[in-house]
């Protein structure tokens, strides 16, 4: 099975996909999320909280699932404080949504994309995947969800 042109998203209230809609111009996918430089993979090195940056995400689509663009700030870092840095990427991500003419939480269909900021991989990006998992699928990025056949909308973490 491939991956189709668009892939269906599932709005869940007070879950990792709570800040998902559409708005006036098409759909949008929000986040606070953390990012690892492309490519670190020192998990056990000793500045890894220092790598660890965390970011409000507010990816733009137009109604048939393309994307339009991306807005990305990094807030800070593991190492200087998750709390105060996910608290500032909080604030920050409200703001941006407020700004959404017409915004309204619920499902939505996207394209696969791929952004790169400041040398984070951010986007909705195919992958193969192991036979057992149909060997295709998609990673929201740096987000961690994964998106497989049947294509319902739900993820995996």
């Amino acid at each position: 099975m491939s991956v189709p042109d668009v892939i269906p998203i599932s709005h869940e209230p007070d879950y990792r996909t709570s800040t998902i809609g559409r708005w006036q111009g098409g759909q949008f996918f929000a986040s606070v999320t953390a990012a690892f430089p492309e490519g670190w993979s020192d998990w056990d090195g000793d500045d890894w909280q220092a790598q660890k940056r965390w970011c409000a995400v507010l990816h733009r689509f137009d109604e048939a699932g393309r994307h339009l663009d991306s807005r990305i700030q990094f807030t800070g870092t593991t190492a200087e404080g998750e709390q105060k840095a996910t608290a500032a990427a909080e604030q920050l991500l409200g703001e941006w949504l407020d700004a959404l003419p017409e915004r309204q939480y619920r499902d939505i269909v996207i394209a696969p994309f791929e952004v790169r900021f400041e040398g984070a991989l951010f986007g909705l990006v195919v992958e193969e995947q192991d036979e057992d998992d149909g060997g295709v699928g998609a990673e929201l990025h740096p987000d961690g969800l994964g998106f497989y056949p049947p294509w319902d909308g739900c993820y995996d973490t």
